[in-house]
């Protein structure tokens, strides 16, 4: 029996998640993205709590189309927010979803927001 592509995408993300650990010294940015919105959270490992999150769920990008715009502004605001934090190295956790497209322009809007990875 042939699973579902969220059961693949959980496959993927579990062999990511072998090498990729976030710590205190340098926190996992992990990203999530559904049909309609994308996250971003920087998460501490170590202590196992999310130090900063952003979503196109915010009030101020509710009513706008999930679009690589949209997840370039999510990147933005989490790098904005982390820097904000303190934090300026994060590792990458795609969570098992391709690095392409609205992925990718979330990463590439964080490096431009100053975050190292």
């Amino acid at each position: 029996m042939r699973g579902t592509r969220t059961d693949a995408r959980r496959r993927r993300h579990m062999r990511v998640r072998k090498r990729v650990e976030g710590s205190a010294a340098r926190p996992r940015l992990a990203v999530y993205r559904s049909n309609r919105y994308i996250y971003a959270q920087v998460i501490d490992d170590d202590a196992g709590r999310t130090v900063v999150a952003a979503s196109s769920q915010e009030k101020s990008m509710r009513k706008k189309t999930l679009s690589t715009d949209t997840a370039a502004e999510v990147g933005k605001l989490v790098a904005a927010r982390a820097s904000e934090a303190g934090i300026d190295t994060v590792v990458f956790d795609r969570g098992g979803f391709p690095y392409h497209g609205r992925v990718k322009a979330l990463a590439d809007a964080a490096r431009e927001g100053g975050l190292k990875f």
